[in-house]
C-alpha cells in the first residue's frame, strides 16, 4: 500500500540561510514532521501561476491538502478596506490557496486548514473576517507578539466531526490577530472562552475541517492523523 501524499501550502518570503539572502519558498518544519508522524508524505506547494490550472494539476496528484498558517488575508477578497493593523498580505499566496481550495472542492479532496488556513477557507466560501481580534474580544491573548504562541482554552462541540477527533476541552497554541466572522457552508465546531470561533467544518462524508489554532506546534491532537487517514481511504 502506497503512502498518502499530503500537499502543504507555503510561504514565499525573503529569507536568510548560510551565505544566502533571497526569496525562498518555506514552511516551518513541524508541519512536515506532523504529516510524517501521521503516516503521510509531505509535499510543499509554493504559489504557482497560472493559479487555476496549476492548482488543478497539483490536486490531481495529491491525496490530501493542508492550507497552512501565515500572513493576513487581503481584505479586498471580502470587500473591505484594510484595518490599520492589517498588513503584509500576499496576493500571490491568497490567489494560490483559493485556487487550491477550488480544485480540492471539485474532486472532494480531504482538507485541513490551520490558522490563516481557516480564514482563507472561510473567505473562499464567501465569508468575512474580523480584521483585528482585540477589537472583538478586548485583549491581545490570541497573539502575544513576536514569535510567541498564546495559550487559549477551547470548547469543542462533542456532536461535531471535530469532536470525534479531539477532546471536548483543549488548551491550544494560537498566534493570530484576525478571525472568522462568517463562514457560509461551514458549521461552527469550537469556541474559545471569550467567544471567538476556533474551528469550523463542512458537512458530509468528506473531511474538510479548519482550526484557528496551531496543532502542529504541540501534540497532534488527532487532526493530522485524521487527514492522513481520510487521504488513505480515497
Amino acid at each position: 500500500m502506497s503512502l498518502p501524499v499530503i500537499g502543504l501550502s507555503t510561504y514565499r518570503e525573503q529569507a536568510r540561510w548560510g551565505v544566502w539572502d533571497q526569496s525562498a519558498d518555506l514552511l516551518p518544519t513541524v508541519y512536515a514532521r506532523s504529516i510524517e508522524a501521521a503516516g503521510g508524505v509531505p509535499v510543499l506547494l509554493p504559489p504557482t501561476a497560472p493559479y487555476a490550472s496549476s492548482a488543478a494539476a497539483v490536486v490531481a496528484r495529491i491525496d490530501g491538502l493542508v492550507i497552512s498558517g501565515g500572513a493576513d488575508v487581503s481584505p479586498s477578497l471580502y470587500g473591505e478596506r484594510p484595518h490599520d493593523r492589517t498588513t503584509s498580505w500576499r496576493d500571490d499566496r491568497d490567489s494560490w490557496e483559493l485556487a487550491l481550495l477550488a480544485a480540492a472542492d471539485e474532486v472532494g479532496l480531504p482538507v485541513l486548514g490551520v490558522c490563516r488556513g481557516m480564514q482563507v477557507m472561510a473567505v473562499h466560501a464567501g465569508g468575512e473576517l474580523d480584521q483585528h481580534v482585540p477589537d472583538v474580544v478586548g485583549h491581545e491573548g490570541h497573539n502575544p507578539g513576536a514569535d510567541l504562541f498564546g495559550e487559549t482554552s477551547v470548547s469543542v462541540d462533542p456532536e461535531s466531526r471535530l469532536g470525534s477527533l479531539v477532546d471536548a476541552s483543549l488548551t491550544v497554541h494560537c498566534h493570530h490577530h484576525q478571525s472568522v466572522r462568517s463562514h457560509p457552508g461551514f458549521t461552527a465546531a469550537a469556541w474559545s472562552d471569550d467567544g471567538l470561533l476556533e474551528a469550523m467544518e463542512a458537512t458530509g462524508e468528506r473531511l474538510c475541517v479548519a482550526v484557528q489554532w496551531h496543532p502542529e506546534v504541540a501534540a497532534d491532537a488527532g487532526l493530522f492523523k485524521a487527514l492522513v487517514e481520510a487521504a488513505s481511504s480515497r
